[in-house]
């Protein structure tokens, strides 16, 4: 099973698969875990959904198998396997296809439905599809790499808002005679990055607001005053807020900022809530527990900045949720992106056992 698993890994890499493009990639699972004994279906968006087992409980593991933009030569060096999408999340992706596959040999009832879900690197086109579809499990462990040691327990909501402003523009040889749309743009900007919202709690970045500008467009041509401008803001929301409460907090900021020449808006183009699991539910203590058989310690519970499908899962489906995975997330999203070996084939172990206390013993 460890060469195989490193083999299944190492092919997956080598299917690109960027947010949008994720065809291809689709039909290389489905018939492999075809293959490896799931019961697989693709759904109309193109998520992979195998079932392995039968019966109660049943227990989700869901990884997204698109990735962000940007090939990275697949290749073994040492101990490490880099590639797109090694951590994020093919890697964890891979350790709970193999981790249900080596679990199904046990004489245990339950159902174990694997998902590789689409679009997560962009509107979780995937995740929203199936809970549109009434998706349900009695618990769910969502692909992300964590760490060995570490079980995800939040993430950070988020809001997407695009501020347009509109002027009425001029010859840039006369600028003073105008009003500059990129200028108020800025401006407006440094009034929503100094709200201050009273109701997020102290103790750290996770229980904080955080805004950033992420995208800029406007201006016509070089020599002519800016008469529309565009910035999108990707807002992070922190429990127990909700994406409403920091959004009308923003408005009500904004509404102050007049200029007589200047017509502005702000509109929410996404949203996703935050969310924080029960440190203490019986999947989070299992899991912990299978953790620890690997000898590894300490074992920690963590929150993250950033968020994933897991705030979906949370908040539509109410049963007991974390994110576990494989890999460093500090090199998620860059040009080296790996997987340490021994890391994912242990995480295989984990999950698998992770797995077996969930799951029934035959009587």
């Amino acid at each position: 099973m460890t060469n195989y698993a490193v083999s299944f890994l190492t092919q997956m890499l080598k299917v690109y698969s960027p947010t949008g493009q994720e065809e291809e990639m689709t039909k290389f699972l489905s018939r492999r875990m075809r293959r490896l004994g799931f019961r697989v279906r693709v759904d109309e968006v193109g998520n992979v959904i195998g079932r392995i087992g039968s019966g109660s409980p049943k227990i989700l593991l869901c990884g997204h198998i698109d990735t962000v933009p940007g090939q990275i030569p697949v290749q073994k060096i040492g101990n490490k396997i880099y590639g797109r999408g090694a951590i994020d999340a093919k890697g964890p992706m891979a350790a709970m296809i193999m981790a249900a596959k080596a679990c199904a040999r046990t004489d245990r009832n339950g159902t174990v439905v694997v998902i590789g879900v689409v679009g997560e690197e962009g509107a979780s086109k995937g995740m929203r599809h199936l809970l549109k579809k009434r998706l349900r499990a009695d618990y769910a462990i969502i692909g992300e790499p964590s760490g060995m040691n570490k079980v995800i327990i939040g993430y950070r909501g988020r809001a997407q808002l695009k501020l347009k402003c509109k002027t009425i523009g001029g010859h840039a040889g006369a600028h003073w005679l105008y009003t500059n749309a990129v200028e108020e743009a800025y401006q407006i900007w440094l009034v929503i990055k100094n709200t201050q919202f009273k109701w997020q709690k102290e103790g750290g970045r996770f229980y904080s607001v955080s805004m950033c500008p992420t995208q800029l467009k406007g201006g016509e041509f070089s020599n002519v005053v800016p008469s529309y401008c565009e910035m999108t803001i990707d807002v992070r929301v922190p429990p127990p807020l909700k994406c409403a409460d920091v959004i009308r907090e923003i408005r009500r900021t904004t509404n102050a900022y007049e200029n007589e020449n200047l017509e502005f808006t702000i509109e929410v183009e996404d949203r996703m809530e935050p969310f924080e699991a029960d440190k203490n539910s019986a999947l989070t203590r299992k899991l912990k527990e299978a953790i620890r058989e690997e000898k590894i310690r300490p074992v920690k519970l963590i929150r993250k900045t950033g968020a994933s499908d897991m705030n979906f899962v949370g908040a539509y489906m109410k049963i007991p949720v974390v994110a576990y995975g494989p890999g460093n997330s500090q090199v998620e999203h860059t040009t080296e992106e790996y997987i340490d070996i021994q890391e994912y084939l242990t995480s295989i172990k984990v999950l698998r056992k992770t797995l077996e206390k969930l799951l029934t013993p035959l009587q």
